[in-house]
């Protein structure tokens, strides 16, 4: 008969776990209940053992599986979720929320990130529109930076939003590229990179370059909008649930009609707006296609994955 290794997390104490055992595992050291099935809760069956049915059929759905074989990543796959014991079967359900977030990409300039949170920002809302006041800014990429540009332009005195190419319709929308070549207080620059910023605590000006003649500029500005996209931290999940061309995590609707690599359907069956195309595994915040990029919202994501997977549980 195999065993686990399971950590105590009371008392640190790496504890040998039977891979078939009856009741609620202990740790040897200090006796407290050992977290792989005191925190999901225990199941029992009365089935019998000559026609078992694991009792984690919400994740592999086999008759006779006395033990399920997930094809999640070993790092999150953990111990099995059940285990047989006879007449009376034991089995813990389990359900994981992914929540690692996304790295911003950032302008390689020197002593920008000095001021970031103060003058450099990557999103722009009410909030950002209320600390820049009335003073000029910066923006600078694709149809997220058209978006910005058409908020905050109703807001500050003037906007400058720099493009690397010479078309907006390129990265942008075609409304926005019309509200922006119609709005008097944006001013398109083309064909611009940033090359420096100055500025102690607070953003004064930026220094730009024309990245086809080589000639440069200062502009004073008192803000600097980023919007050059997102890197979800989602690199370990290759191949193993459903991500969109960038590497965000497909959830709900999204993930029902997605393909896992390819040409594998996903189960249609799931409803959950914050469940991925693996049943039982939940995604909440920035790794999240589709998701508001700001904490609150994912913090909300967060409470909604909590009450999704007590419906999970109830249903399966």
């Amino acid at each position: 008969m195999g065993s686990d290794k399971v950590k105590c997390p009371h008392c640190g104490k790496t504890n040998n776990i039977p891979a078939a055992g009856e009741g609620k595992p202990r740790c040897g050291n200090c006796h407290e209940p050992l977290p792989w099935i005191a925190a999901a809760g225990t199941v029992t069956s009365r089935r019998s053992s000559k026609n078992p049915r694991c009792l984690c059929s919400w994740i592999c759905g086999r008759r006779g599986a006395a033990r399920a074989a997930w094809s999640a990543p070993r790092s999150i796959r953990g111990r099995e979720p059940c285990a047989p014991t006879g007449r009376r079967r034991v089995g813990a359900r389990r359900a994981v929320v992914l929540a690692a977030g996304a790295r911003y990409r950032k302008l390689a300039v020197q002593g920008i990130e000095a001021l970031e949170g103060t003058s450099v920002y990557y999103a722009a809302t009410h909030q950002e529109a209320r600390i820049c006041g009335t003073d000029p800014i910066a923006i600078v990429g694709g149809n997220s930076a058209g978006q910005a540009a058409v908020f905050l332009a109703e807001h500050v005195s003037q906007v400058h939003l720099l493009i690397r190419g010479d078309d907006l319709g390129k990265s942008m929308s075609r409304y926005l590229v019309d509200q922006i070549e119609h709005h008097p207080r944006v001013t398109v620059h083309r064909h611009t990179e940033i090359r420096a910023v100055h500025g102690e605590k607070y953003l004064e000006a930026i220094a730009v370059e024309d990245n086809r003649t080589g000639d440069q500029d200062t502009i004073r500005v008192r803000a600097l909008f980023v919007f050059i996209g997102a890197v979800p931290h989602t690199g370990w999940l290759a191949d193993a649930i459903a991500l969109d061309d960038h590497g965000f995590v497909l959830t709900g609707v999204d993930a029902i009609h997605a393909r896992a690599d390819g040409s594998l359907p996903i189960n249609g069956g799931l409803s959950r707006t914050l469940e991925t195309s693996l049943p039982g595994l939940f995604a909440a915040g920035d790794i999240r296609r589709g998701s508001v990029k700001r904490v609150a919202s994912a913090v909300g994501e967060g409470a909604m994955a909590v009450r999704q997977i007590h419906e999970y549980f109830e249903r399966s």
